[in-house]
């Protein structure tokens, strides 16, 4: 009897306050969306949407992670969703700076 090899892989998730690493055999022909299933990691955190999150392995996201087949060593990364746009986040960290320069040169224009 041949016995089903298996290969390690880590799944991670984090959230601001919290984070958890996980190590998981799995089979080889394991997707990555499985072997995160498998991993049981949303059991330990209930706000896991899989279908809203991207998955990828070490910081590069997967298109097709159903698709996709785990190799020896992978760490799987759930990443939540974008709360905010960046782009909005940026325009608004610009215009407070613009503020605060004009309010700076003009405080300055006063100790004249």
């Amino acid at each position: 009897m041949t016995e089903v090899s298996k290969v390690s892989v880590e799944v991670a998730f984090a959230l601001p306050d919290r984070q958890l690493i996980m190590t998981v055999e799995v089979a080889p022909e394991v997707s990555l969306y499985d072997a995160v299933l498998e991993s049981g990691i949303l059991a330990k955190f209930s706000e896991i949407d899989l279908d809203a999150c991207s998955l990828g392995v070490f910081g590069k996201t997967e298109r097709n992670p159903r698709d996709v087949k785990v190799k020896e060593g992978d760490r799987i990364e759930i990443y939540r969703p974008l709360i905010a746009d960046p782009k909005e986040v940026r325009k608004m960290r610009a215009a407070k700076l613009k503020e605060k320069q004009a309010a700076e040169k003009k405080g300055g224009d006063q100790a004249d």
